[in-house]
């Protein structure tokens, strides 16, 4: 793991899965696995993260709960700057992650919480950067091949996703959690 836990890959899906319901470490850790089955996921790195998440404020703890014969289980919940700290995590990613990166692939899919027209030209500066990526050549014909198609298939999709979603054909619900009008300014 990182030594600065908010880098962990874990944080933004953590952040996302607590913004659609309050949750402890063994429901998210499952739900994880679930969604983000490609990462590895255990318990005991979705608890360390969650504890460094509420040391940076991002999350919160309820007193440890007691269901049926279960053990005490602490239950976690965004704050308004877990909220906020989320949105900015996706927008990063979908904007600075590297080239066909785990990160890039999780923003992806909590792209919705930010607004249509911004994501769309986020996309469309990743495109951008991506095609000046592309020009650094690679160090043998081989790499140099597969690496120019790599950055052009996602180069192509990364625009293509930006214009359905300004044509308005991607359904766009900018959920969950989305910031309030007034913190988007």
């Amino acid at each position: 793991m990182p030594l600065d836990a908010s880098r962990n890959s874990l944080v933004l899906p953590i952040l996302g899965l607590l913004a659609e319901r309050p949750a402890h470490a063994y429901d998210l850790a499952g739900r994880l696995r679930e969604r983000c089955g490609h990462l590895p996921v255990t318990r005991s790195t979705v608890a360390t993260l969650l504890k460094s998440m509420a040391r940076a404020g991002l999350v919160t703890a309820r007193a440890p709960g007691r269901v049926g014969n279960r053990p005490p289980r602490t239950v976690y919940e965004t704050t308004e700057a877990g909220v906020a700290g989320f949105h900015r995590k996706v927008a990063e990613g979908l904007r600075d992650s590297p080239a066909a990166s785990m990160d890039f692939v999780l923003a992806v899919g909590y792209a919705g919480v930010l607004p249509a027209a911004d994501a769309a030209v986020i996309l469309e500066e990743r495109a951008a950067r991506l095609g000046r990526a592309a020009e650094v050549p690679a160090r043998g014909p081989l790499e140099a091949g597969y690496w120019h198609g790599l950055i052009t298939a996602e180069i192509e999709w990364v625009i293509d996703l930006a214009a359905r979603i300004r044509a308005g054909e991607h359904v766009w619900d900018e959920s969950p959690a989305p910031l309030p009008t007034t913190a988007n300014a």
